[in-house]
């Protein structure tokens, strides 16, 4: 399967990804790691107004193949969490980088940002496996 990989976003070593929208970041997990996953039937998320510690567990995706950690690929304060996933895990599917994000999140350290992987990086990393 050829996976995309936004521009816009930068990306984890474990896989989510971040989308910078103003103060906020749009969270969610790659299509490689969809793909990787298999069929997704359920998603745990934490509620709005949680904080996200940087490489600590905010979550996990259950597959038919595994349970997998979400890991927080920055600091924050959830300011909205994706509903629609949590109701239907398979919106994770067939959209991750548009209906199949999963948190809103109000960044607790901008720099962090840094740390993360542009795309091509990320792209380079997945494909040599």
């Amino acid at each position: 399967m050829a996976h995309s990989f936004p521009d816009d976003c930068r990306y984890s070593e474990s896989h989510e990804y971040v989308r910078p929208e103003g103060d906020l970041v749009r969270l969610g997990i790659s299509s490689f790691a969809v793909d990787q996953l298999g069929d997704i039937v359920f998603v745990e998320l934490p509620a709005v107004g949680a904080a996200l510690a940087k490489g600590t567990s905010f979550g996990s995706v259950e597959s038919v193949k595994a349970v997998e950690d979400l890991m927080a690929p920055v600091s924050g304060t959830v300011e909205a969490r994706n509903e629609a996933v949590l109701a239907s895990p398979e919106e994770l599917q067939n959209d991750p980088y548009g209906e199949g994000w999963l948190l809103l999140v109000r960044l607790g350290a901008p720099a962090e940002l840094d740390d993360l992987m542009d795309a091509a990086t990320y792209g380079a990393k997945v494909q040599a496996g």
